[in-house]
Protein backbone atom coordinates (compact mmCIF):
# COMPACT_ATOMS: atom_id res chain seq x y z
CA UNK A 1 0.00 0.00 0.00
CA UNK A 2 1.16 3.53 -0.69
CA UNK A 3 0.26 7.19 -0.85
CA UNK A 4 -0.22 8.65 -4.34
CA UNK A 5 0.67 12.29 -4.98
CA UNK A 6 0.02 14.23 -8.17
CA UNK A 7 1.73 17.62 -8.23
CA UNK A 8 0.97 20.16 -10.96
CA UNK A 9 0.37 17.38 -13.47
CA UNK A 10 -0.31 18.44 -17.08
CA UNK A 11 -1.21 16.55 -20.21
CA UNK A 12 -0.98 18.34 -23.55
CA UNK A 13 -1.81 16.44 -26.72
CA UNK A 14 -0.77 17.32 -30.25
CA UNK A 15 -2.50 20.46 -31.46
CA UNK A 16 -2.13 22.13 -28.05
CA UNK A 17 -5.07 20.19 -26.57
CA UNK A 18 -4.72 20.69 -22.80
CA UNK A 19 -6.47 17.58 -21.45
CA UNK A 20 -5.30 17.98 -17.82
CA UNK A 21 -4.17 21.28 -16.32
CA UNK A 22 -2.07 21.64 -13.16
CA UNK A 23 -3.74 18.74 -11.36
CA UNK A 24 -2.59 18.37 -7.75
CA UNK A 25 -3.97 15.63 -5.50
CA UNK A 26 -2.74 13.89 -2.36
CA UNK A 27 -4.32 10.44 -2.01
CA UNK A 28 -3.66 8.92 1.39
CA UNK A 29 -2.48 5.37 1.99
CA UNK A 30 -5.58 3.15 1.92
CA UNK A 31 -7.91 5.90 0.71
CA UNK A 32 -10.67 5.38 -1.87
CA UNK A 33 -10.62 8.48 -4.07
CA UNK A 34 -13.13 8.92 -6.89
CA UNK A 35 -12.44 11.12 -9.92
CA UNK A 36 -15.76 12.26 -11.36
CA UNK A 37 -16.87 14.57 -14.14
CA UNK A 38 -18.51 14.62 -17.57
CA UNK A 39 -16.97 12.82 -20.53
CA UNK A 40 -13.88 14.61 -21.78
CA UNK A 41 -13.11 16.35 -18.48
CA UNK A 42 -9.67 14.69 -18.14
CA UNK A 43 -10.39 12.14 -15.41
CA UNK A 44 -9.42 9.04 -17.42
CA UNK A 45 -6.33 10.81 -18.80
CA UNK A 46 -5.28 11.57 -15.21
CA UNK A 47 -5.75 7.91 -14.22
CA UNK A 48 -3.77 6.72 -17.25
CA UNK A 49 -0.89 9.03 -16.32
CA UNK A 50 -0.79 7.46 -12.85
CA UNK A 51 -0.78 4.04 -14.52
CA UNK A 52 1.98 4.98 -16.96
CA UNK A 53 -0.25 4.45 -19.99
CA UNK A 54 0.04 8.14 -20.91
CA UNK A 55 3.19 10.22 -20.79
CA UNK A 56 3.16 13.25 -18.49
CA UNK A 57 3.64 16.66 -20.11
CA UNK A 58 4.49 18.37 -16.82
CA UNK A 59 4.50 17.88 -13.07
CA UNK A 60 5.20 14.71 -11.07
CA UNK A 61 3.39 11.56 -10.02
CA UNK A 62 4.66 9.86 -6.86
CA UNK A 63 3.61 6.40 -5.67
CA UNK A 64 4.92 5.57 -2.23
CA UNK A 65 8.36 7.14 -2.01
CA UNK A 66 9.11 6.97 -5.77
CA UNK A 67 8.54 9.52 -8.52
CA UNK A 68 7.22 7.28 -11.29
CA UNK A 69 7.12 9.67 -14.26
CA UNK A 70 9.68 7.63 -16.20
CA UNK A 71 8.74 4.15 -14.96
CA UNK A 72 6.87 1.70 -17.18
CA UNK A 73 3.43 0.48 -16.01
CA UNK A 74 4.82 -2.91 -14.94
CA UNK A 75 7.34 -1.23 -12.65
CA UNK A 76 4.82 0.96 -10.81
CA UNK A 77 3.29 -1.82 -8.68
CA UNK A 78 -0.28 -0.92 -9.66
CA UNK A 79 -3.21 -3.02 -10.86
CA UNK A 80 -5.85 -1.67 -13.22
CA UNK A 81 -9.48 -2.70 -13.71
CA UNK A 82 -10.94 -1.60 -17.03
CA UNK A 83 -14.46 -0.87 -18.28
CA UNK A 84 -14.13 -3.69 -20.85
CA UNK A 85 -13.05 -6.36 -18.28
CA UNK A 86 -10.21 -7.38 -20.69
CA UNK A 87 -10.54 -11.09 -19.93
CA UNK A 88 -8.95 -13.78 -22.10
CA UNK A 89 -11.89 -15.68 -23.65
CA UNK A 90 -9.93 -18.93 -24.12
CA UNK A 91 -8.83 -19.11 -20.46
CA UNK A 92 -10.84 -20.31 -17.49
CA UNK A 93 -11.76 -18.04 -14.61
CA UNK A 94 -8.90 -19.51 -12.57
CA UNK A 95 -6.39 -18.93 -15.36
CA UNK A 96 -7.61 -15.37 -15.95
CA UNK A 97 -7.19 -14.58 -12.26
CA UNK A 98 -3.74 -16.14 -12.20
CA UNK A 99 -2.48 -14.68 -15.48
CA UNK A 100 -0.36 -11.88 -13.99
CA UNK A 101 1.06 -14.13 -11.29
CA UNK A 102 2.22 -16.70 -13.83
CA UNK A 103 3.84 -14.01 -15.95
CA UNK A 104 5.91 -13.19 -12.88
CA UNK A 105 6.80 -16.90 -12.55
CA UNK A 106 5.48 -17.15 -9.01
CA UNK A 107 5.54 -20.61 -7.39
CA UNK A 108 2.56 -22.78 -8.29
CA UNK A 109 1.57 -23.25 -4.67
CA UNK A 110 1.43 -19.48 -4.14
CA UNK A 111 -0.60 -19.00 -7.35
CA UNK A 112 -3.16 -21.63 -6.33
CA UNK A 113 -3.40 -20.22 -2.82
CA UNK A 114 -4.11 -16.72 -4.16
CA UNK A 115 -6.65 -17.97 -6.70
CA UNK A 116 -8.53 -19.75 -3.92
CA UNK A 117 -8.36 -16.67 -1.67
CA UNK A 118 -9.64 -14.28 -4.37
CA UNK A 119 -12.35 -16.69 -5.52
CA UNK A 120 -13.68 -17.05 -1.98
CA UNK A 121 -13.58 -13.29 -1.42
CA UNK A 122 -15.45 -12.60 -4.66
CA UNK A 123 -17.87 -15.57 -4.59
CA UNK A 124 -16.25 -17.09 -7.67
CA UNK A 125 -15.30 -20.51 -6.30
CA UNK A 126 -18.09 -22.41 -8.17
CA UNK A 127 -17.06 -20.79 -11.46
CA UNK A 128 -13.29 -21.32 -11.53
CA UNK A 129 -13.45 -23.88 -14.35
CA UNK A 130 -15.75 -21.79 -16.56
CA UNK A 131 -14.81 -19.56 -19.51
CA UNK A 132 -15.81 -15.87 -19.56
CA UNK A 133 -18.59 -16.46 -22.10
CA UNK A 134 -20.35 -18.66 -19.54
CA UNK A 135 -20.49 -15.86 -16.95
CA UNK A 136 -22.85 -12.94 -16.36
CA UNK A 137 -21.61 -9.36 -16.61
CA UNK A 138 -21.28 -9.06 -12.85
CA UNK A 139 -19.32 -12.31 -12.64
CA UNK A 140 -16.96 -11.17 -15.38
CA UNK A 141 -16.35 -7.95 -13.49
CA UNK A 142 -15.55 -9.97 -10.37
CA UNK A 143 -13.00 -11.98 -12.36
CA UNK A 144 -11.36 -8.75 -13.50
CA UNK A 145 -11.29 -7.61 -9.87
CA UNK A 146 -9.81 -10.95 -8.82
CA UNK A 147 -7.02 -10.66 -11.37
CA UNK A 148 -6.14 -7.27 -9.89
CA UNK A 149 -6.25 -8.15 -6.19
CA UNK A 150 -4.19 -11.37 -6.35
CA UNK A 151 -1.19 -9.31 -7.37
CA UNK A 152 -1.34 -7.45 -4.03
CA UNK A 153 -0.39 -4.12 -5.65
CA UNK A 154 0.31 -0.87 -3.87
CA UNK A 155 -2.49 0.89 -5.76
CA UNK A 156 -5.72 -0.07 -7.56
CA UNK A 157 -6.74 2.02 -10.57
CA UNK A 158 -10.31 1.52 -11.78
CA UNK A 159 -11.62 3.10 -14.98
CA UNK A 160 -15.45 3.04 -15.18
CA UNK A 161 -15.46 -0.66 -14.18
CA UNK A 162 -19.25 -0.86 -13.74
CA UNK A 163 -20.46 1.10 -16.75
CA UNK A 164 -21.25 -1.99 -18.83
CA UNK A 165 -23.62 -3.42 -16.21
CA UNK A 166 -27.37 -2.89 -16.03
CA UNK A 167 -28.70 -0.43 -13.45
CA UNK A 168 -29.68 -2.98 -10.78
CA UNK A 169 -26.39 -4.86 -11.00
CA UNK A 170 -24.43 -1.60 -10.87
CA UNK A 171 -26.02 -0.77 -7.52
CA UNK A 172 -25.10 -4.20 -6.19
CA UNK A 173 -21.57 -4.15 -7.59
CA UNK A 174 -20.70 -0.65 -6.37
CA UNK A 175 -21.49 -1.79 -2.82
CA UNK A 176 -19.34 -4.89 -3.33
CA UNK A 177 -16.41 -2.91 -4.77
CA UNK A 178 -16.54 -0.41 -1.90
CA UNK A 179 -16.63 -3.20 0.69
CA UNK A 180 -13.78 -5.04 -1.04
CA UNK A 181 -11.61 -1.93 -1.05
CA UNK A 182 -12.39 -1.33 2.62
CA UNK A 183 -11.52 -4.92 3.54
CA UNK A 184 -8.26 -4.90 1.57
CA UNK A 185 -7.26 -1.36 2.57
CA UNK A 186 -5.47 -0.72 -0.75
CA UNK A 187 -5.14 2.84 -2.04
CA UNK A 188 -7.67 3.14 -4.86
CA UNK A 189 -8.34 5.72 -7.57
CA UNK A 190 -11.70 5.15 -9.22
CA UNK A 191 -12.92 7.00 -12.33
CA UNK A 192 -16.60 7.45 -13.15
CA UNK A 193 -18.92 9.93 -14.87
CA UNK A 194 -21.76 8.82 -12.55
CA UNK A 195 -21.96 11.22 -9.62
CA UNK A 196 -24.26 8.86 -7.65
CA UNK A 197 -21.56 6.19 -7.93
CA UNK A 198 -18.95 8.73 -6.82
CA UNK A 199 -20.97 9.90 -3.82
CA UNK A 200 -21.77 6.41 -2.56
CA UNK A 201 -18.31 4.88 -2.95
CA UNK A 202 -15.58 7.40 -2.31
CA UNK A 203 -13.91 8.42 0.94
CA UNK A 204 -13.31 11.64 -1.00
CA UNK A 205 -14.51 12.78 -4.41
CA UNK A 206 -12.52 14.94 -6.85
CA UNK A 207 -14.73 16.80 -9.34
CA UNK A 208 -13.15 17.71 -12.68
CA UNK A 209 -14.26 19.88 -15.58
CA UNK A 210 -12.43 20.79 -18.78
CA UNK A 211 -9.15 19.38 -17.49
CA UNK A 212 -9.22 21.27 -14.19
CA UNK A 213 -9.89 20.12 -10.65
CA UNK A 214 -12.95 21.97 -9.34
CA UNK A 215 -13.15 20.63 -5.78
CA UNK A 216 -12.01 17.63 -3.77
CA UNK A 217 -13.75 16.78 -0.52
CA UNK A 218 -15.88 14.23 1.29
CA UNK A 219 -19.14 13.42 -0.52
CA UNK A 220 -21.37 15.14 2.04
CA UNK A 221 -19.24 18.29 2.15
CA UNK A 222 -19.28 18.49 -1.65
CA UNK A 223 -23.06 18.31 -1.57
CA UNK A 224 -23.54 20.77 1.29
CA UNK A 225 -20.83 23.30 0.46
CA UNK A 226 -19.94 23.34 -3.25
CA UNK A 227 -17.08 25.68 -4.17
CA UNK A 228 -18.78 26.87 -7.34
CA UNK A 229 -21.85 26.50 -9.52
CA UNK A 230 -20.31 23.71 -11.58
CA UNK A 231 -19.96 21.48 -8.51
CA UNK A 232 -23.40 22.55 -7.24
CA UNK A 233 -25.07 21.57 -10.50
CA UNK A 234 -23.03 18.40 -11.13
CA UNK A 235 -23.24 16.89 -7.65
CA UNK A 236 -26.72 15.89 -6.60
CA UNK A 237 -29.74 14.25 -8.23
CA UNK A 238 -31.57 16.29 -9.29
CA UNK A 239 -29.00 19.07 -9.66
CA UNK A 240 -29.27 22.20 -7.52
CA UNK A 241 -31.82 24.76 -8.71
CA UNK A 242 -30.03 27.95 -9.80
CA UNK A 243 -31.82 31.26 -10.49
CA UNK A 244 -30.78 34.89 -10.65
CA UNK A 245 -31.61 37.04 -7.63
CA UNK A 246 -31.21 40.67 -6.52
CA UNK A 247 -29.70 41.34 -3.10
CA UNK A 248 -30.59 44.07 -0.61
CA UNK A 249 -28.60 44.36 2.64
CA UNK A 250 -29.73 46.35 5.66
CA UNK A 251 -27.62 45.82 8.77
CA UNK A 252 -27.56 42.09 9.44
CA UNK A 253 -30.63 41.46 7.29
CA UNK A 254 -30.10 40.14 3.76
CA UNK A 255 -33.12 40.05 1.46
CA UNK A 256 -32.95 38.16 -1.81
CA UNK A 257 -35.54 39.01 -4.45
CA UNK A 258 -36.43 36.39 -7.06
CA UNK A 259 -39.10 37.78 -9.35
CA UNK A 260 -41.96 38.86 -7.06
CA UNK A 261 -40.72 36.72 -4.15
CA UNK A 262 -38.45 38.06 -1.39
CA UNK A 263 -36.49 35.61 0.75
CA UNK A 264 -34.78 36.79 3.94
CA UNK A 265 -31.65 34.69 4.29
CA UNK A 266 -31.58 32.56 7.43
CA UNK A 267 -28.78 32.56 9.99
CA UNK A 268 -27.34 29.27 8.74
CA UNK A 269 -27.16 30.53 5.14
CA UNK A 270 -25.45 33.76 6.24
CA UNK A 271 -22.90 31.81 8.29
CA UNK A 272 -22.02 29.62 5.28
CA UNK A 273 -21.98 32.49 2.77
CA UNK A 274 -20.67 35.56 4.63
CA UNK A 275 -19.71 37.42 1.43
CA UNK A 276 -23.39 37.83 0.56
CA UNK A 277 -23.42 40.76 3.02
CA UNK A 278 -21.10 42.62 0.61
CA UNK A 279 -23.49 42.23 -2.33
CA UNK A 280 -25.98 45.01 -1.61
CA UNK A 281 -27.56 46.11 -4.88
CA UNK A 282 -25.96 43.31 -6.87
CA UNK A 283 -27.43 40.44 -8.83
CA UNK A 284 -26.21 37.02 -7.69
CA UNK A 285 -27.18 33.39 -8.25
CA UNK A 286 -29.45 31.76 -5.68
CA UNK A 287 -29.09 27.99 -5.29
CA UNK A 288 -31.77 25.74 -3.75
CA UNK A 289 -31.64 21.96 -3.38
CA UNK A 290 -34.80 20.09 -4.36
CA UNK A 291 -35.31 18.76 -0.82
CA UNK A 292 -35.31 22.33 0.56
CA UNK A 293 -38.48 23.14 -1.39
CA UNK A 294 -41.80 22.14 0.19
CA UNK A 295 -45.54 22.32 -0.49
CA UNK A 296 -46.57 25.79 0.67
CA UNK A 297 -49.27 24.47 3.01
CA UNK A 298 -46.67 22.38 4.89
CA UNK A 299 -44.39 25.35 5.66
CA UNK A 300 -46.63 28.39 6.18
CA UNK A 301 -43.85 30.40 7.83
CA UNK A 302 -41.49 30.05 4.84
CA UNK A 303 -41.38 32.42 1.87
CA UNK A 304 -43.07 30.96 -1.21
CA UNK A 305 -42.82 31.00 -4.98
CA UNK A 306 -45.91 30.78 -7.12
CA UNK A 307 -45.09 27.84 -9.39
CA UNK A 308 -46.85 26.34 -12.40
CA UNK A 309 -46.54 22.57 -12.50
CA UNK A 310 -44.99 21.30 -15.74
CA UNK A 311 -44.23 17.68 -14.85
CA UNK A 312 -44.64 15.27 -11.94
CA UNK A 313 -42.56 12.13 -11.51
CA UNK A 314 -43.89 9.62 -8.97
CA UNK A 315 -40.98 7.68 -7.44
CA UNK A 316 -42.89 5.76 -4.78
CA UNK A 317 -40.87 7.17 -1.90
CA UNK A 318 -41.58 10.72 -3.10
CA UNK A 319 -42.44 13.01 -5.99
CA UNK A 320 -40.22 15.06 -8.25
CA UNK A 321 -42.22 18.14 -9.20
CA UNK A 322 -41.02 20.39 -12.02
CA UNK A 323 -42.19 24.01 -11.81
CA UNK A 324 -41.87 27.19 -13.80
CA UNK A 325 -41.60 30.31 -11.64
CA UNK A 326 -41.13 33.97 -12.49
CA UNK A 327 -37.34 33.88 -12.39
CA UNK A 328 -34.30 33.85 -14.65
CA UNK A 329 -32.74 30.37 -14.53
CA UNK A 330 -28.98 29.92 -14.66
CA UNK A 331 -27.09 27.22 -16.49
CA UNK A 332 -23.53 26.18 -15.82
CA UNK A 333 -20.80 24.42 -17.75
CA UNK A 334 -22.00 21.25 -15.99
CA UNK A 335 -25.35 21.51 -17.77
CA UNK A 336 -23.66 22.14 -21.12
CA UNK A 337 -21.21 19.25 -20.73
CA UNK A 338 -23.85 16.81 -19.50
CA UNK A 339 -26.19 17.72 -22.34
CA UNK A 340 -23.41 17.42 -24.90
CA UNK A 341 -22.66 13.98 -23.47
CA UNK A 342 -26.32 12.91 -23.75
CA UNK A 343 -26.96 14.62 -27.08
CA UNK A 344 -29.48 17.19 -25.76
CA UNK A 345 -29.12 20.27 -27.96
CA UNK A 346 -31.06 23.26 -29.19
CA UNK A 347 -32.68 23.56 -32.58
CA UNK A 348 -29.42 24.63 -34.22
CA UNK A 349 -27.70 21.45 -33.10
CA UNK A 350 -25.61 23.22 -30.47
CA UNK A 351 -25.73 22.80 -26.70
CA UNK A 352 -27.78 25.63 -25.25
CA UNK A 353 -25.96 28.25 -23.20
CA UNK A 354 -29.12 29.86 -21.75
CA UNK A 355 -32.26 28.16 -20.49
CA UNK A 356 -35.40 28.75 -22.51
CA UNK A 357 -38.10 30.58 -20.56
CA UNK A 358 -40.51 27.78 -21.41
CA UNK A 359 -38.41 25.14 -19.68
CA UNK A 360 -39.18 24.26 -16.02
CA UNK A 361 -36.74 26.16 -13.85
CA UNK A 362 -37.36 24.64 -10.42
CA UNK A 363 -37.35 21.00 -9.28
CA UNK A 364 -38.79 20.10 -5.89
CA UNK A 365 -38.67 16.83 -3.95
CA UNK A 366 -42.11 16.48 -2.35
CA UNK A 367 -43.64 13.78 -0.10
CA UNK A 368 -45.21 10.88 -2.02
CA UNK A 369 -48.91 11.62 -1.59
CA UNK A 370 -49.06 15.31 -2.42
CA UNK A 371 -51.81 15.89 -4.98
CA UNK A 372 -50.42 17.77 -7.99
CA UNK A 373 -51.76 18.24 -11.49
CA UNK A 374 -49.87 19.49 -14.52
CA UNK A 375 -50.83 23.07 -15.30
CA UNK A 376 -51.91 23.97 -11.76
CA UNK A 377 -50.39 26.95 -9.96
CA UNK A 378 -49.31 26.10 -6.41
CA UNK A 379 -47.23 27.76 -3.67
CA UNK A 380 -43.73 26.32 -3.28
CA UNK A 381 -42.06 27.12 0.05
CA UNK A 382 -38.29 27.55 0.35
CA UNK A 383 -36.22 26.93 3.49
CA UNK A 384 -34.30 30.23 4.02
CA UNK A 385 -31.62 28.53 6.15
CA UNK A 386 -30.57 26.14 3.38
CA UNK A 387 -30.16 28.47 0.41
CA UNK A 388 -26.85 28.94 -1.41
CA UNK A 389 -25.22 31.97 -3.05
CA UNK A 390 -22.85 32.23 -6.01
CA UNK A 391 -21.23 35.06 -7.94
CA UNK A 392 -23.10 35.62 -11.20
CA UNK A 393 -19.92 36.38 -13.18
CA UNK A 394 -17.35 33.90 -11.81
CA UNK A 395 -19.66 31.15 -10.51
CA UNK A 396 -17.69 31.00 -7.23
CA UNK A 397 -19.50 30.45 -3.95
CA UNK A 398 -19.86 33.69 -1.97
CA UNK A 399 -17.92 32.47 1.04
Amino acid sequence: MAEVVLKDVDKIYEGDVHAVQSLSLDIADGEFLVLVGPSGCGKTTALRMVAGLETISGGTVTIGDRVVNDLSPKDRDIAMVFQSYALYPHLTVADNIAFGLRLRKMPRSVVEERIAWAAKLLDLTPYLARKPKELSGGQRQRVAMGRAIVREPQVFLMDEPLSNLDAKLRVQMRAEVAKLQHDLGVTTIYVTHDQVEAMTMGDRVAVMSMGKLQQVDTPQHLYDEPFNMFVASFIGTPPMNLVEADVAVEGERVDVKVGPTTITAGASALARYPQIRNCDGRRVVLGIRAEDLHPGADRPAFPTFNGRIDLVEALGSGLMAYFTIDAVPVRTQAHVEMEAESGVTNGDGNSESVVSGARPNLIAAFPPRVQLRIGDSVPVAVDPDNIHFFDLETGAALR
